[in-house]
């Protein structure tokens, strides 16, 4: 299922059923797990693993070096996992020595075209990255967030599970789970409820979620205060703990 004009090279792993395009070029050091397609005039490099049933479109370069001036050709990776549809003309970068060595893409995600992942980043499962996304390093894309086209995230941002930032959002501080966003710079705007429907939040997760929303944004606290009642909440109040971690955690502040 090779095409005869691709280009394969001898230490790239690639399971019986893998399809390669015409004119793409597989490097060494590849791995292309069951089921994956490989659209013409695509660009792996390793180290790089791919896993099952994914569909990589044409222009796609994939385990590129990182757009990173320290680097200096350490065998850092990019991972990419299981049923991710990436469409034209995206790039990937791998990771650097100087984090953790890897960029990582979960499963099941849908990156539309000319969307750039930079190196060390983490975007985790069923993520939606609208055209012209661009993730500069080291950021972090939780489960079900979806970023609108042209959205630019700036490096070490977090934007967590569930969010929603809207198109040509500009993003320099974490954006916390369940939370909307928009503007340049973003700021929030409120909770994304259409989201948590179609994900089977109940009407009650949801309405407490719209309440911590606005114990943090709403009622004039300060972000200690705020996180101590929303903690309080979150050991009866489960789908809550995510969100106490995450603003807990954060390092460069959240948007408000």
């Amino acid at each position: 299922m090779i095409h005869p004009t691709a280009l394969v090279d001898p230490g790239a792993e690639l399971a019986d059923d893998v399809s390669v395009g015409p004119y793409s070029v597989i490097g060494a050091d590849v791995t292309i797990g069951s089921g994956t397609r490989i659209w013409p005039h695509v660009v792996i490099e390793g180290p790089c693993r791919i896993g099952r049933d994914n569909n990589i479109y044409s222009f796609c370069s994939i385990g590129a070096a990182p757009q990173d001036k320290k680097y200096a050709g350490e065998p850092t990776t990019l991972q990419i996992g299981d049923r991710n549809t990436i469409r034209e003309s995206c790039t990937l970068n791998r990771g650097t020595a100087q984090d953790r060595g890897h960029t990582t893409v979960g499963n099941d995600n849908w990156i539309m075209a000319y969307v750039h992942v930079a190196h060390d980043c983490d975007v985790g499962d069923s993520v939606i990255l609208a055209n012209n996304v661009t993730l500069a390093g080291h950021v972090l894309v939780g489960d079900h967030a979806i970023l609108g086209g042209f959205t630019k995230v700036h490096q070490f941002c977090r934007v967590g599970a569930h969010a929603f930032c809207s198109m040509n959002s500009d993003l320099n501080r974490d954006v916390p789970p369940y939370v909307t966003a928009s503007g340049r710079m973003a700021i929030p705007r409120g909770i994304n409820v259409e989201g948590l429907k179609r994900r089977d939040f109940t009407t009650a997760q949801i309405r407490n979620v719209r309440n911590a929303y606005k114990i943090l944004y709403r009622q004039d606290l300060k972000l200690e205060d705020a996180l101590e009642r929303l903690e309080a909440l979150a050991r009866e109040q489960t789908e809550l703990v995510p969100l106490v971690r995450f603003v807990r955690e954060s390092e460069r502040s959240i948007i408000r």
